[in-house]
């Protein structure tokens, strides 16, 4: 399930701007697509109007779209899991461009039989190759138990805060130290870092560049890297924490 909006506070409609050609969204579906272990792909969003392009665009692309609860993420995706009852749920965010769909696959190879939930806990892989794969169970268990807006808001917050109940397991990266690269998509920075990867890729007739890739052309274009590199990992959750709040069952 791939997390898609046009109304971001920080950069609205990102997920439809124009990277070589093609809306950022549409390149998200497609790397992901490339994955050799999904069922299926489909696109989360909300209610909002605003996102009747998005919806548009995943029709034309035919990917499947859940339209759900503007503020209760987790809703949303729960919702969403519920129409398929999928014995795991992958989540994706669109705001990954660069996503490498090996490292899904490497993921769901490496996944325990008693794993309720894995992540990149040790955060080893670039900002913009996240990926979280959660038991359908422990969704609906996270839907029925989270009372704190952070944890409505960011799907698997309230699995990270009760570690205990759960068997969690780690996703390392293969390749040592990147886990500081910044290579998702919420600033005019990050675009135009991010535009200029795909350029360089894109001339050269590539639309299947991975991670070795990428890092192959930063060494050669290290410049790029300091564009948005003063943006902190994580910022929108930093400040949802920050601003958190217990919610009633009535809220919800």
């Amino acid at each position: 399930m791939i997390q898609a909006r046009c109304g971001s506070s920080r950069m609205p409609n990102k997920v439809l701007k124009e990277i070589s050609g093609k809306p950022e969204l549409q390149w998200v579906i497609e790397r992901v697509r490339r994955s050799r272990l999904m069922d299926e792909v489909i696109v989360v969003t909300s209610i909002e109007k605003d996102n009747l392009p998005l919806i548009k665009l995943c029709a034309e692309l035919g990917v499947r779209v859940f339209a759900g609860s503007e503020e209760d993420v987790l809703d949303r995706y729960y919702q969403a899991a519920k129409l398929l009852k999928p014995e795991y749920v992958v989540r994706i965010t669109a705001d990954c461009p660069l996503f490498d769909w090996r490292y899904l696959d490497m993921a769901v190879k490496q996944m325990e039989m008693d794993t309720d939930y894995m992540a990149e806990i040790t955060e080893s892989f670039p900002d913009g190759e996240d990926i979280e794969i959660v038991k359908y169970s422990v969704l609906q268990k996270s839907w029925k138990e989270a009372n704190l807006a952070s944890e409505r808001e960011h799907v698997t917050m309230y699995i990270r805060n009760h570690q205990e109940q759960f068997r969690i397991q780690n996703l390392e990266c293969p390749i040592r130290e990147i886990g500081d690269k910044r290579w998702t998509l919420d600033e005019d920075e990050d675009y135009e870092f991010i535009s200029a990867v795909y350029s360089h890729f894109i001339s050269q007739g590539r639309e299947d560049f991975v991670t070795e890739d990428i890092l192959a052309f930063l060494e050669k274009r290290p410049e790029l890297e300091q564009l948005n590199a003063k943006y902190r990992r994580n910022e929108g959750l930093l400040k949802s924490l920050a601003n958190d709040r217990v919610i009633q069952l009535e809220e919800k």
